[in-house]
């Protein structure tokens, strides 16, 4: 009974992989491309069905099924291990919300796209790969499915085939697998000075080796921050968002936004919370190094993104901003910040996915992708774009959306940890973050439905459909949680009950 944990993962990758096979058959055997065509007109549809079927496995699994199970051993004291707590049960949670939901607005959009087996074949992987980097239950398990995730995943970047598109993925390898690496030296010095890598609640030092090499072991939890960081786009090794995401498809760009950058985060707030233990860190280099590194992506992410023209890569660079929010209110290494961190992982992932989803419509429909091509948009576009100002009011923090909750957390806990100048400067930028986010999105719709009598064009009637169905229902959703929070909250301060 057990093994049912694995079940979703291996569902989810089996059917992945026949995908990708049939689709590599294709493409190399004429007789065979016949074959297969005829018989797999409805991919999205089978791939929607399948992804229904592990995402239900994978709630059961997560909320009322078995909680451990140790696969293998790679050595005596290092199993391949997963174990369920209440984090993996919030990520795994928003990550089966999400990617289910994009694989709904997928099936219209890949069609013009092309290539779907191939794309569909690597989203249900990277899905059940995901599924079992949020149930790993020790470090190393973490960091295996942490490196496949990013193998898997740059796929779905380099889709297109073209030369942009590949050499943004193999951007996204370099930097992801830069990082990873960064992680994996810290790791081997942790090992040395825990008393085990599993995930435990609190911390795992031998305590007084961790205190005879404190500034080695400084040093490499520092290095898996930064390692684990880079995957969330913090700077300074951001640069592989803004490139990635313009020339993906526009359902791999939304769940790279929302989900695989929060992977990073889960790998922080793992290692941080997990093993090492807050207190460690507290008050040393390490913290005001990791709070600085993040109010900066934040300001600068935000700032390029004001600059920014071209429409998807604006939101990146919002991305970049955005998810450094979540750091910051990490390394104040506070129960309310903290509190402010997981909220804004279900807000975030919600927001921007609808906002990168908006984009691809917007230019599936009209072949835009620049900002100042959006102009009178709404005339023809209303549906979509009142789904992307309600997103857009939710990045901002405009109450009541969740985006005001999680900031207002963020900024309780900066004066709550009691920093000095630090938290005033961190509540400062927040602040001058938002106003930056409110200038580089709520151009776009008051543009949009407002531009200008000088501008002629006339207005059609848009209806609802399994895209712009999806972008609004994510929009309402992240409204609702922000209307109704206390559920997300009271379930974020149970998590960090556990860590404090």
């Amino acid at each position: 009974m057990e093994y049912v944990i694995v079940l979703p993962i291996l569902i989810s990758v089996l059917i992945g992989v026949l995908l990708l096979i049939s689709s590599f058959v294709s493409h190399t055997r004429e007789k065979s491309k016949a074959f297969i065509s005829d018989n797999f007109k409805y991919t999205g549809v089978v791939s929607l069905i399948t992804l229904f079927v592990c995402v239900a496995i994978t709630l059961y699994v997560a909320w009322f099924g078995p909680d451990d199970i140790v696969l293998f051993s790679l050595v005596d004291d290092i199993p391949i291990h997963f174990h369920i707590d209440d984090l993996g049960r919030l990520f795994v949670t928003v990550t089966s919300i999400v990617w289910l939901m994009v694989c709904v607005y997928a099936i219209k959009y890949m069609k013009h796209e092309g290539e779907e087996r191939r794309f569909y074949g690597c989203y249900l992987i990277v899905y059940g790969v995901l599924v079992a980097l949020d149930f790993a239950g020790n470090l190393i398990t973490f960091y295996l499915l942490y490196e496949l995730m990013t193998i898997t995943s740059v796929v779905m970047v380099l889709h297109k085939g073209t030369k942009e598109a590949i050499m943004a993925g193999l951007k996204y390898l370099f930097y992801s697998m830069a990082g990873a690496y960064c992680a994996l030296f810290g790791m081997f010095v942790v090992y040395q000075h825990c008393h085990h890598l599993n995930f435990t609640a609190g911390a795992n030092l031998n305590e007084v080796l961790a205190s005879e090499n404190r500034e080695i072991m400084l040093v490499a939890v520092f290095f898996m921050l930064l390692g684990f960081g880079t995957k969330g786009g913090m700077l300074p090794f951001h640069a592989w968002l803004p490139t990635a995401h313009p020339v993906a498809p526009s359902p791999a760009s939304a769940v790279l936004s929302a989900i695989i950058v929060k992977s990073g985060v889960l790998g922080v707030i793992r290692t941080v919370y997990y093993v090492v233990g807050p207190d460690f860190i507290r008050g040393s280099w390490v913290q005001y190094a990791w709070i600085g590194f993040a109010l900066t992506t934040i300001f600068m992410g935000s700032m390029l993104a004001y600059r920014e023209k071209v429409f998807k890569k604006r939101l990146a660079y919002s991305t970049v901003s955005q998810v450094s929010y979540i750091f910051f209110g990490l390394a104040l290494l506070d129960p309310v910040a903290m509190t402010g961190s997981l909220v804004h992982v279900v807000g975030h992932a919600l927001i921007k996915c609808s906002l990168f989803l908006s984009a691809g419509l917007f230019a599936f429909k009209t072949g835009k992708t620049h900002v100042d091509d959006f102009i009178g948009i709404g005339k023809t576009m209303k549906v979509t774009l009142m789904a992307y100002t309600l997103g857009a009011l939710g990045l901002i923090g405009i109450p009541p959306t969740v985006g005001f909750i999680s900031k207002w957390y963020f900024a309780s806990g900066a004066l709550k940890a009691d920093l000095n100048v630090v938290s005033i400067l961190g509540i400062v930028v927040l602040l001058i973050s938002a106003l930056l986010t409110a200038g580089y999105l709520l151009p776009i719709t008051i543009r949009g439905f407002f531009p200008g009598k000088d501008v002629q064009i006339e207005e059609k009637e848009e209806k609802l459909d399994s895209m712009s169905g999806v972008i609004f229902i994510m929009a309402i959703l992240a409204l609702l949680i922000g209307i109704l929070p206390n559920p997300i909250i009271d379930f974020a301060r149970e998590i960090v009950a556990t860590l404090f």
